[in-house]
């Protein structure tokens, strides 16, 4: 048996979002669960994306979450869950006016390839990105370009 609070899980903080992976805290071995705090404006990961073996659920604590998928726009509220299969894209945002608490379940927690987008402003279409670490950020540069689309730290 394995417990941990939200705040002693490994993650990181910035100023509009909190980030928290409980399955590192819990040892987890099949399941990925990961604990998002997001400021209004902000999106809950870094990239439009699909998990080619990974299956992942979405369960909003508070707040309202808009998951941009190829379909369009899916609002998802409080006390609601959303479920995206392997091979589907999305990306959550938060376009509501308070703060968004988003509990991400996923299996299996080590999922394989991921196939990530970013709107790229020289090609002027979401295009293919690779991440790479730099001095502590994550950096995201186009594939087709190479024009710098992001840094997180």
């Amino acid at each position: 048996m394995e417990r941990v609070a939200v705040e002693d899980a490994p993650g990181a903080d910035s100023e509009t979002r909190r980030f928290r992976s409980l399955a590192s805290a819990l040892d987890t071995t099949g399941l990925a669960i990961n604990y998002f705090d997001v400021a209004p404006g902000e999106p809950v990961g870094y990239c439009y994306h699909r998990h080619h073996e990974q299956e992942e659920v979405f369960f909003v604590l508070s707040g309202t979450a808009t998951f941009d998928i190829e379909e369009g726009d899916v609002v998802v509220d409080t006390g609601e869950a959303i479920r995206f299969a392997p091979g589907e894209w999305q990306q959550g945002w938060n376009h509501g006016d308070e703060r968004l608490v988003v509990l991400a379940l996923g299996a299996p927690r080590e999922d394989g390839p991921t196939d990530l987008r970013r709107d790229c402003p020289e090609c002027g279409d979401r295009t293919p990105v690779t991440p790479e670490n730099i001095d502590g950020e994550r950096v995201f540069h186009c594939d087709e370009c190479g024009a710098e689309m992001g840094r997180f730290g």
